[in-house]
């Protein structure tokens, strides 16, 4: 039996892949997820044998999906644009399925998914190092049992928990089960700016610069202040003019 789960911020879309997947009494669905932060979780808790994973969703792409990932499943990209299509068959995938798609094209995709005998885990690994998606514009982050979309431009900065990062934006704060270091390589570099072990900061929210002793400090438009290490301030100080 062949687990399989379905990735996709359409309802409609997963209605439509939920309906067609009836026909196969050897892939048994064992979840949707509406995002791609549920689906990272998701799969690397579950272990699905298939994934239909739809390419443009908001806060994190179906490649940013497959960059997180620490198993591998079958994938089907799905996608609403024909560019992406042809990036997902070039970057190894099993199959796309360009939307709207007909019953028979995806009988033809689970033909091919069935044909396949084991993921070569190489190559989807050599494909989340060398697809370098655009930085996401806003990302979904938990709020009690809810997940809030927030613009990255909101964010004041990140700040390190453990293994936790909380998110501040000039009103609120969030945690995030992803530790900094993954966060900071999914960000603008041009906006965000690592400036201690444990602290990343938006350059626009930057207010004020000053020394404090020996420290160097920044006030940020939330009011809250964060010390520059040692070791970062050479790279505040290409912001100086």
């Amino acid at each position: 039996m062949n687990k399989v789960l379905i990735i996709d911020d359409e309802a409609a879309s997963r209605s439509l892949i939920r309906e067609y997947l009836q026909g196969y009494e050897d892939f048994e669905l064992i979840g949707e997820c509406e995002n791609g932060m549920e689906a990272i979780e998701k799969i690397n808790l579950h272990s699905p044998d298939l994934i239909f994973l739809d390419i443009q969703m908001p806060g994190c792409t179906g490649f940013e999906v497959v960059q997180q990932l620490t198993r591998f499943p079958k994938i089907v990209f799905i996608t609403a644009y024909d560019q992406y299509a042809i990036k997902a068959f070039d970057s190894n995938a099993i199959d796309y399925l360009l939307k709207p798609f007909t019953a028979q094209r995806f009988n033809q995709s689970l033909e091919k998914v069935k044909s396949i005998q084991f993921v070569d885990q190489m190559k989807f690994k050599k494909m989340a190092n060398e697809f370098k998606g655009e930085p996401p514009r806003r990302i979904l982050v938990e709020n009690g049992n809810k997940l809030v979309s927030l613009s990255v431009e909101d964010i004041c900065c990140f700040e390190a928990e453990k293994d936790y990062t909380w998110i501040f934006t000039e009103n609120r704060s969030y945690l995030s089960n992803y530790g900094i270091g993954a966060l900071e390589q999914r960000m603008d570099k041009n906006l965000f700016l690592r400036i201690h072990r444990s602290c990343i900061v938006n350059l626009n929210c930057i207010q004020e610069v000053y020394r404090e002793g020996y420290a160097v400090k920044l006030k940020l438009k939330n009011e809250k202040l964060v010390t520059v290490s040692r070791g970062y301030v050479d790279g505040l100080k290409q912001y100086f003019y």
